[in-house]
């Protein structure tokens, strides 16, 4: 009896671990939880039901120092403005950012700092695609 309990205990462990490492797809209005993670990586998934649209965005609540966050991933919209030839100009044109990772700033205690992701991390999509989220 000792040695299945064990087991049931080392396999719900095993489990847990696996889960924070990939916290999977989230669909718009559901959430991810990290806990303790050195990194996290946001990524927008496809488009709109409309097609058009491919932002991404979501709310990141920070336990260390209960702050939310908001953050947007635009892959499909254009970033700046193309420039002429006519006046010389540069072309500051560039296309939006498909992922963005959050990394753990170990430097500062537990709290000081608004990119802070030690502690429970939940992440919400407010957008209208899905977003792979991974705790790394």
């Amino acid at each position: 009896m000792r040695k299945l309990v064990l087991f049931t205990i080392i396999t719900v462990v095993a489990l847990c671990f696996a889960a924070s490492a990939y916290a999977g797809t989230i669909k718009p209005g559901q959430k991810a939880t990290c806990n303790d993670a050195k990194s996290i990586t946001l990524e927008a998934v496809g488009t709109s039901s409309d097609g058009d649209r491919g932002n991404a965005n979501a709310v990141i609540w920070k336990s260390s120092n209960a702050t939310t966050v908001p953050i947007s991933l635009g892959p499909t919209d254009n970033q700046g403005i193309e420039g002429d030839g006519h006046v010389g100009m540069a072309n500051k044109h560039s296309m939006g950012r498909k992922s963005v990772t959050l990394t753990s700033q170990p430097e500062f205690s537990r709290g000081d700092s608004i990119g802070d992701i030690s502690g429970e991390v939940r992440i919400t999509n407010t957008g209208t695609i899905d977003m792979n989220v991974t705790c790394g």
